[in-house]
């Protein structure tokens, strides 16, 4: 029995729906989709249908882009969130909704803590609030697709909608018990120091939360698992295991290896640590 993990599916690529497709049976096992898979409610049932056909049981946390609102039509904002979350529950997918659930394989008692924390464009140099971290963004040419098409309502900011989801959240997280580990699912990035996009770095605002950054240790996390970047790797920090798990756009991923080819496992996964407890990253391609 395990459980797998792959976010960023992006599926308006044909490419990536017939990997999808091509998936293999994974009988008794269990998989956690950590966002982005599409902006559609219909697709994301669509994706959700056939990956609950190939395993035992779902998880799914959303990206930014299940929170997009395109062309103006459609909810907005929570609204826009919790439609995604209904669709998961007409179809016994679990969400950040539900109850955190004890990870049912062997070994030890691990919770598996599905979470959605948003951003607040901390992940930038000190000193900068939300809009000047935007500015510091366009100095560089980038305007990330949110400021266009991801709406707070009926908070007055993104930075507000993600404040309210972290206090939240770590309420719940304070509640379990500390003889458990946990496994910790958010689609972005818990770390600032994570955020490697060598070529488009400015991009850092749209990644995640500072208040994020000692969760692991915190929370007794085991393994810690994000999307987001499109750049596949493990990495260790305090002896926890940070695992990237997004496929990406079409050009992000080799066609050859198939979509199991980018399957993650989590559990039971790599245990061995570096002797230091961080080191740079194992990239996968």
């Amino acid at each position: 029995m395990r459980l797998w993990a792959i976010s960023d599916l992006h599926l308006n690529y044909e490419e990536n729906r017939e990997a999808l497709l091509g998936l293999p049976e994974h009988p008794g096992d269990h998989l956690v989709v950590a966002g982005d898979v599409t902006e559609s409610p219909d697709r994301l049932r669509w994706c959700l249908e056939r990956l609950g056909d190939r395993f035992e049981q779902l998880y799914w946390v959303p990206g930014n882009h299940e929170l997009w609102t395109l062309n103006d039509q459609g909810p907005r904002g929570v609204a826009a969130y919790e439609a995604m979350v209904e669709v998961c529950r007409e179809l016994g997918v679990l969400t950040p909704e539900d109850p955190y659930t004890v990870w049912p394989g062997p070994g030890p008692q691990r919770i598996i803590a599905l979470l959605f924390l948003l951003y607040d464009y901390s992940f930038a140099p000190d000193g900068l609030d939300p809009a000047a971290a935007i500015a510091w963004a366009r100095e560089a040419g980038i305007v990330a697709q949110d400021e266009r098409v991801l709406h707070a309502d009926p908070y007055p900011s993104k930075a507000a909608w993600c404040e309210a989801r972290i206090e939240e959240t770590q309420a719940r997280l304070d509640a379990l018990p500390t003889s458990a580990q946990t496994i910790l699912v958010n689609h972005f990035p818990f770390r600032q120091d994570l955020v490697r996009l060598y070529r488009i770095p400015r991009f850092a605002p749209w990644c995640g939360t500072r208040e994020t950054e000692d969760w692991h240790v915190r929370y007794r996390a085991e393994v810690v698992v994000s999307g987001h970047l499109h750049m596949r790797a493990t990495d260790w920090r305090d002896g926890v295991r940070f695992e990237e798990v997004a496929l990406g756009y079409p050009r992000h991923w080799a066609r050859e290896k198939g979509l199991s080819g980018y399957l993650r496992e989590i559990l039971p996964g790599r245990s061995n640590a570096p002797a230091s407890g961080t080191g740079g990253p194992i990239w996968h391609r």
